[in-house]
């Protein structure tokens, strides 16, 4: 990702050439001009060429100006106008390069500053002292230095910048991430929710109108109640389908029916005794006070059990018990059938959905056939 305050490819390379053209052309034009000889002005441009190629290889480029400059000193024993590429040199190492070629280009051009300055001050040895030649190479050096520390610098900030960008980019691909996840919670919760209220409800509706079609020629009353609890059980559901997508489409309470805990336990087993089911059911008087997330998670457990009571076991004696006994929710509901449904094709969400509901709140769920036939769930969570 391409931060605002940078340069892109392309400015950086308009920014060298130009740097390093406009340097080039002024040792290649001021030799004809009279500017410099034409040794001089062959140095200079030894001198900045390598400048062309100062980031994308920094180490090279300053081999190649050191080299010149070395030559320099050996063929003019004055400054020159190519000097100005020693310090840019320093700077692009400490800078592009890393921090071990930094130092390396540092030691160069501080020992560069000492020869540089005894050979351009050695003409005047009998007119000046080694005071002055002392100024001369601090001189040097402290503009050798300040390269060194501002492209130091600006290594050491460019890659705290690209930390932080790197850390932005890690911290929002792990939002996502979560999201990402959250969504998948959610997804699964939701699928939960709408196999307990479609699973439920339709199961309900199909064995009363089952039952409504056997009775309609030989009882017609009996027809009557059965489409009256289908009327009903239609109706809860669509209530129940309503407050779910009523929760979708909107994270404020929108007055829709509240989640159902133990106290619809009861309504939950007239429901299914007004279905034809045989259900003996031991519930407490009073009820536990339980949070609202335990107290939904033991009623989808046991609509969700009596649901495939329903669905699979045919005519059963079924018993559900709820007990609250050290610190502990029990839930049993156990029933004499057939078990499962032999044309079950393994897929349902059911019993899934329970185990995870009750693993959620640090529990344990145990399904499975009982000795003797029929099929029970216990459900043990920690009140």
């Amino acid at each position: 990702m391409r931060q605002p305050w940078r340069l892109d490819e392309r400015g950086r390379r308009i920014l060298d050439f130009s740097l390093a053209g406009f340097l080039v052309f002024t040792a290649v034009a001021g030799t004809p001009l009279g500017g410099f000889t034409p040794l001089i002005g062959g140095l200079c441009t030894l001198q900045f060429v390598p400048l062309f190629w100062r980031r994308t290889h920094p180490v090279a480029s300053a081999v190649a100006v050191v080299g010149a400059s070395v030559l320099q000193a050996a063929l003019v024993d004055t400054p020159i106008w190519g000097q100005v590429a020693f310090p840019i040199t320093v700077y692009s190492v400490a800078r592009f390069a890393n921090a071990r070629w930094g130092f390396a280009i540092l030691l160069v051009g501080l020992i560069g500053s000492g020869v540089a300055s005894y050979d351009w001050m050695k003409p005047f040895v009998d007119d000046v002292g080694r005071a002055a030649y002392l100024s001369y190479f601090l001189t040097i050096a402290a503009i050798v230095s300040t390269a060194w520390a501002l492209g130091t610098l600006g290594r050491t900030r460019a890659a705290y910048v690209d930390s932080l960008v790197e850390r932005g980019e890690r911290l929002e691909r792990e939002s996502a991430q979560q999201a990402k996840l959250a969504a998948q919670d959610e997804r699964a919760r939701i699928a939960r929710e709408m196999h307990d209220v479609v699973a439920h409800g339709l199961s309900v509706i199909v064995v009363q109108a089952d039952g409504a079609r056997y009775a309609a020629t030989k009882d017609p009353g009996r027809a009557v109640e059965a489409l009256e609890t289908i009327s009903e059980t239609g109706r809860a559901s669509l209530t129940e389908m309503r407050r779910m997508l009523g929760l979708l489409r909107s994270e404020v309470t929108s007055g829709t029916t509240p989640q159902p805990g133990l106290a619809d336990l009861a309504h939950l087993v007239e429901e299914a005794r007004a279905g034809g089911m045989q259900l003996e059911a031991r519930l407490p008087d009073p009820l536990p006070p339980l949070s609202d997330g335990a107290a939904l998670t033991v009623y989808r457990i046991a609509q969700e059990a009596l649901s495939n009571v329903r669905k699979h076991a045919g005519t059963a004696q079924v018993h559900l018990s709820l007990a609250v006994t050290d610190g502990e929710i029990r839930l049993d509901v156990v029933d004499d059938g057939r078990g499962a449904s032999a044309h079950s094709d393994g897929k349902g969400l059911g019993l899934i959905g329970m185990r995870e509901r009750v693993t959620v709140h640090g529990g344990t769920l145990t399904t499975g056939p009982v000795t003797g036939g029929g099929f029970a769930v216990s459900a043990r969570i920690p009140a």
